[in-house]
């Protein structure tokens, strides 16, 4: 079934503030009364109201790519950040319900939150699709996620060979309770069960930031010194923060992180980084967007897509620098196109980097 055409531009980062019901954006009666009608009385625009954990490095991506997918399709955004707050994101749904938009997007907070929200969501027809991060509930009408316990036990495996099986590591955890953090972190066990020689010194949160990596990992340089042999990180910024510890140490370890965004492919490509897992949240969040469109536009589409990703390493770190980074704008431009080709394939990560199943 060809998908609808669809009108209107797109809102930029804090086009819907809490204040939503006051805002002309969150009008829940402007599309019933036909604003978002063409002059021929096609179809109507959709309206996606968005709630990220937080706007981070990977977030920030990812909403590039969103941006690019709605500009293509006429679908209007609405997006809030939580700043971590699992109360500040439930208000957030709450407010986009209370609008009647035409679907809701969340990357949670915490995997068990927002219940109240998901059912007011579903008691309203309003589809509601969690991304990147999963939400503990069976009624959410779709959920785009990757796959972070093979992401988690790839990147510990980078650092096992690493290593040669021997020596102390830390283990910089994302925020304690979202599901990438427990699924990255359950990869990491899997993989030390088969290395008794690989010590975990120490293992805690940084939050997905890389100022609270730095913080942290000085304190544990403080620690255990010479014995950490290796950092392993649920995130490129965390593995950053840890990279700026060592480097005021004047010792270098190695690091191995997840994510892919510009500052870790280059320290991948400068040695920095063992290596990194490629979650492209430019991709990740524009194939989530065009799940939520198809769910609300009543158009086929598989619901629960799952995202592998690559690992990157010196061998392929410059084809990914050149999506993320220098050839940017050209693959934006071509990022809607791929979107519907991924959907249409089930592989939303391909964008055929060396290594990639398919490139």
């Amino acid at each position: 079934m060809s998908r609808r055409t669809l009108f209107a531009g797109s809102f930029g980062l804090g086009a819907l503030s809490l204040a939503l019901a006051a805002c002309g954006a969150g009008d829940p009666n402007a599309q019933k009364e036909g604003s978002g009608s063409d002059a021929s009385g096609g179809s109507q625009q959709v309206r996606v109201g968005v709630s990220v954990y937080d706007m981070s490095s990977f977030i920030t991506a990812g909403k590039e790519g969103m941006d690019a997918y709605a500009k293509a399709k006429g679908i209007q955004l609405l997006w809030n950040s939580a700043n971590l707050d699992v109360n500040t994101q439930a208000s957030q749904v709450d407010q986009y319900v209370n609008a009647g938009v035409d679907a809701i997007i969340v990357v949670p907070v915490q995997a068990d939150s927002l219940q109240p929200q998901v059912a007011a969501a579903k008691s309203a027809g309003i589809p509601l699709v969690a991304v990147n991060a999963a939400l503990n509930s069976t009624d959410i009408a779709g959920n785009v996620q990757p796959d972070d316990v093979a992401a988690g036990a790839a990147e510990m495996q980078m650092m096992a060979d690493k290593l040669g099986g021997q020596g102390g590591i830390v283990v910089l955890q994302g925020p304690l309770g979202q599901s990438g953090e427990l699924d990255r972190t359950k990869g990491i066990k899997q993989v030390l069960t088969n290395y008794p020689g690989i010590k975990v010194l120490a293992m805690d949160t940084a939050n997905w930031k890389r100022d609270e990596a730095v913080n942290k990992v000085k304190n544990w340089i403080s620690a255990f010194g010479s014995q950490i042999t290796g950092v392993v990180a649920e995130n490129d910024d965390m593995g950053l923060g840890a990279l700026q510890a060592f480097k005021e140490a004047g010792v270098t370890v190695p690091i191995v992180g997840i994510d892919g965004i510009e500052d870790g492919l280059n320290a991948v490509k400068s040695g920095d980084f063992i290596g990194t897992m490629l979650q492209n949240g430019t991709v990740e969040l524009s194939a989530g967007l065009a799940v939520a469109a198809a769910i609300a536009s009543k158009t086929d589409v598989n619901t629960e897509p799952v995202y592998k990703m690559p690992k990157i390493t010196q061998e392929n770190v410059d084809v990914a620098i050149q999506h993320v980074v220098s050839d940017r704008a050209a693959f934006l431009a071509a990022l809607p196109d791929l979107t519907e080709k991924n959907l249409k394939s089930g592989d939303i990560a391909f964008e055929g980097i060396p290594g990639q199943e398919g490139a």
